[in-house]
């Protein structure tokens, strides 16, 4: 019987000797920092935006100074080259049943179950490798605990609370992983057989045997999607695995592969709901989006889907918003049939440049008005900014 996730608890991101992105994710994106946890060694911070949290470890030390197991509570460490999210945290309700269910099934136990308590309660957690690159995942039972965020951490006192600055995340809407040619759908496997994920359909031309694929214009990619067996299509976090199918050179998931030394989290889509707001207070915070290519908002059928959900070809234009209409209904799930909705079911979504000095890892801003998969065309408008990017970073 597979293990059963709820929702993320945290992700969590690691940091060289001397780089930092806690501060630049505060003052920046403006989340808000709510605890801290600190050894000679290594910095722990979590910040918070409605219920996505990051978890940013930062090192005092080089990597020729070892770190111990106590230094990274809650997680491993990946002994980074480079920036990387590289820890997923699920909440779950019997860690040292999951843990021995999951060894039974050959995965590899990271950090033991172990418990932890403060005046706030008791957590217990373990941590287990994924099958895809230097991804982990720390299964986190917290139902005894009444604490800000976890025994171990030092809540921070006076942070700014970030309401009326315009942004508005409410919670992480997925998680693309970017995987070698010929290795997604085993890890689409792994993730159903010892986590209980689902398949989703990420559009309703995709064929569950075959995955969506997406061919021509220069792009090739084969993406496959699965959620959490205990949350709703509308509300809970969707993995995404990338794989490149182009033989026209070097895309940009080879060029993930490339630089961050195998594979790992692309990017993190934090759901919105108010793209237009949000995306204009951030670029006034300094974050950089990609813009899409100009004849995406020219064409005369997409200004009249943008005008159709109620929204402004010019205003989007102006802010590099893509958007994507869906067939009314669809839930993505295999087997099911679209079914009318009295209302217009579309999606917006915007990308920042990458965060770290490599192109590998980035974030997305999406805006669901009842669109629960991924339109074909905000896809192939994505991958061509992307692309347009990498070609002038050469």
């Amino acid at each position: 019987m597979a293990a059963s996730l709820s929702r993320p608890c945290f992700i969590s991101l690691h940091l060289p000797y001397r780089q930092g992105w806690a501060q630049h994710l505060a003052n920046t994106f403006r989340f808000q920092p709510v605890a801290v946890r600190e050894t000679p060694r290594v910095r722990q911070l979590a910040l918070r935006r409605g219920s996505a949290v990051f978890l940013v470890n930062e090192r005092w030390v080089p990597a020729s100074a070892s770190t111990s197991s106590c230094d990274f509570l809650y997680d491993v460490d990946p002994q980074p080259a480079l920036g990387t999210a590289s820890n997923v945290c699920f909440e779950v309700d019997d860690v040292l049943g999951l843990c021995k269910q999951l060894q039974s099934q050959g995965c590899s136990l990271l950090v033991p179950p172990t418990e932890l308590r403060d005046d706030g309660g008791a957590v217990t957690y373990g941590v287990v490798s994924s099958v895809v690159g230097n991804i982990s995942h720390t299964l986190l039972d917290r139902s005894r605990y009444q604490g800000p965020f976890l025994p171990g951490f030092q809540p921070i006192q006076g942070a700014p609370s970030g309401t009326g600055d315009g942004i508005e995340i409410t919670h992480f809407d997925h998680i693309t992983y970017v995987c070698p040619r010929g290795s997604a759908r085993a890890a689409l496997d792994w993730y159903q057989r010892c986590f209980g994920f689902h398949r989703f359909l990420l559009n309703p031309q995709e064929k569950p045997a075959e995955g969506y694929v997406l061919g021509g214009q220069g792009v090739g990619m084969l993406l496959l999607a699965l959620q959490s067996a205990q949350s709703t299509p509308a509300h809970g976090c969707k993995l995404v695995f990338a794989e490149s199918l182009s033989q026209n050179g070097t895309n940009q998931v080879d060029t993930f592969l490339e630089q961050h030394g195998g594979a790992g989290i692309q990017h993190v889509g934090l759901c919105t709901t108010d793209i237009i707001t949000t995306t204009r207070a951030l670029q006034q915070q300094g974050v950089r989006f990609f813009t899409p290519p100009t004849t995406y908002y020219s064409q005369q059928d997409k200004v009249e889907e943008i005008r159709a959900a109620g929204q402004d070809p010019h205003m989007l234009a102006e802010l590099g918003i893509l958007l994507d209409t869906t067939v009314p209904g669809d839930k993505g799930q295999p087997g099911t049939d679209a079914t009318e909705s009295p209302s217009q079911e579309y999606l917006m979504q915007i990308f920042t440049h990458p965060i770290f000095s490599e192109e590998t890892f980035f974030l997305e801003l999406i805006d669901r008005r009842g669109a629960l998969g991924f339109g074909e065309g905000n896809i192939r408008a994505l991958w061509k900014a992307v692309q347009v990017y990498m070609d002038q970073q050469q």
